[in-house]
């Protein structure tokens, strides 16, 4: 069953725009792109969930459209091209959750502060593009531990960075840690310390 497509601005295909049409049907699959732009609209990070912009062209123009967007708008909550963005800026970033156009904004905003919050506090710092670019690998897995191909697993900016924590001190795979035990016990032996039962 398809809804009725919506247009931003009140455009429609007169304008250029393609109609998309809006599902009914509740999904877990709320989160359709993920995105971090420095101020001036060039990509630092750009995750899409799902096949609404298929070609790294449409992504490009997509991005240039909601950073242009962005710049003009003076709220948090945008539709654009049929879909609803949340964005905020942090000094010289500007982060974006997509999701489709009848998605909650209130889910959408509750990812981003999540993201912002986990990444501040990954940083100890405020979010800005200079220490990010330092620390990249620690931004892939806060956005890892938040949404998992478009579904969202994660909106406590807490129980993230406890997670990344225990994945930071989690023991070595139990194939490495029997080969440990293995080559250990073998060097016991040839030492001379039986180790064994007495």
């Amino acid at each position: 069953m398809q809804g009725i497509p919506r247009w931003p601005g009140g455009s429609g295909p007169a304008a250029g725009l393609s109609p998309r049409p809006c599902p009914q049907e509740p999904s877990l699959f709320t989160v359709k792109a993920l995105l971090i732009l420095d101020s001036r609209g060039q990509r630092l990070l750009a995750k899409y969930y799902d096949s609404t912009f298929p070609t790294a062209k449409e992504q490009a123009a997509f991005e240039r459209s909601i950073f242009s967007q962005s710049q003009r708008a003076g709220g948090e909550i945008a539709c654009l091209e049929g879909l609803t963005v949340v964005y905020r800026s942090s000094v010289d970033l500007f982060f974006y959750v997509v999701g489709g156009c009848q998605e909650n904004e209130l889910m959408l905003l509750a990812v981003l502060t999540c993201l912002l919050d986990a990444l501040g506090h990954l940083l100890r710092k405020e979010v800005e593009k200079r220490w990010l670019l330092d620390n990249m690998e620690g931004m892939f897995l806060v956005v890892d531990e938040i949404v998992d191909r478009g579904v969202i697993l994660e909106s406590d900016p807490q129980q993230v960075i406890q997670r990344l924590s225990l994945r930071t001190s989690e023991p070595a795979p139990y194939g490495f840690v029997l080969f440990d035990y293995l080559a250990g016990s073998s060097e016991r032996r040839d030492t001379g310390d039986g180790g064994g039962c007495k």
